[in-house]
């Protein structure tokens, strides 16, 4: 049997033995999400985005806290140069506005569009796996490189800004005052607490990618409807359109940091989050199903 063609995603793989073995093995949805992930290890645009995220925070803590004037008019800016704690979640909502959304777009976005880039469906479709198998194993795939960039990003970011700022007593945004054990996990729990609205984010990637056909739709739009549906929920009298856009749910850490804590918010902000994410993926699911890939 002849070996099978690269695709667009295999260009940047090493050659591998298995031949007949190697094909079957990608015909199971193990076998192509084990394909997948592998190729998304290889691909250069992957290990820049992860060095990115583990490296960059440094950088950003530094300057922050070199400032002489702390960054005021933002969440936690008064006390950024002088609580690490408060610097963590300074960067935090900082990122949420529009870094998150990218970060997971770049893979997600990508991930089949770059298939009709290069023109390989056919072969990935024919002599591999089936569309359902294909798309879910692209789609988990997608989904795991974004809890991976939060949970590098998160721990880099709140170690940099307690290695660099300090540990201290964090003023909360009802003025009360956490001790360093109870703050340090509320800044982790807030971190983790976006993660929902980023895989959203995913599956509108995702989404776009498989309609659009074209990565550079997949990875911006993203962003640019992240950015509109800020814009949106900021207005005044739309909060019942506020409710609805996993936007929100970026802010909904907020409650832990008051006191009393409130989770309301965080709940129904990540349930309209995860049904973001299975509305998108459904809708890319049935795209694909019915696209005819006899063109390439």
């Amino acid at each position: 049997m002849t070996a099978v063609p690269a695709t667009a995603g295999d260009l940047a793989l090493p050659p591998t033995p298995g031949g007949d073995h190697e094909v079957r093995s990608r015909g199971t949805f193990s076998g192509a999400l084990r394909w997948e992930v592998r190729k998304l290890r290889h691909q250069l645009r992957t290990r820049a985005v992860l060095l990115g995220v583990l490296l960059g925070p440094v950088p950003v803590v530094v300057v922050l806290h070199a400032q002489s004037r702390p960054p005021k008019d933002t969440l936690f800016g008064r006390f950024a140069t002088e609580n690490g704690f408060a610097l963590a979640l300074l960067v935090l909502g900082f990122a949420a506005q529009w870094v998150l959304p990218l970060l997971t777009a770049i893979v997600a976005g990508d991930v089949f569009a770059s298939e009709d880039q290069h023109g390989t469906w056919k072969t990935v479709l024919t002599r591999s796996t089936s569309r359902g198998r294909l798309f879910w194993a692209k789609a988990v795939a997608a989904s795991g490189f974004s809890v991976m960039v939060l949970v590098v990003l998160a721990s880099s970011t709140v170690l940099a800004s307690l290695l660099v700022v300090g540990h201290q007593p964090l003023t909360g945004l009802s003025g009360q005052v956490v001790p360093p054990d109870l703050a340090l996990r509320l800044v982790i729990g807030s971190w983790l607490s976006v993660l929902a609205p980023m895989l959203a984010f995913t599956g509108l990637a995702v989404l776009l990618s498989v309609w659009s056909r074209n990565p550079a739709v997949g990875v911006a739009a993203p962003v640019v409807l992240g950015l509109v549906m800020q814009l949106v929920g900021a207005l005044g009298g739309a909060e019942a359109l506020r409710a609805v856009l996993p936007t929100t749910a970026f802010e909904a850490w907020h409650g832990l940091l008051a006191s009393p804590r409130f989770t309301g918010p965080l709940v129904e902000g990540s349930l309209v989050s995860l049904g973001w994410l299975a509305l998108t993926l459904l809708t890319a699911y049935v795209l694909l199903r019915r696209r005819d890939i006899t063109g390439g």
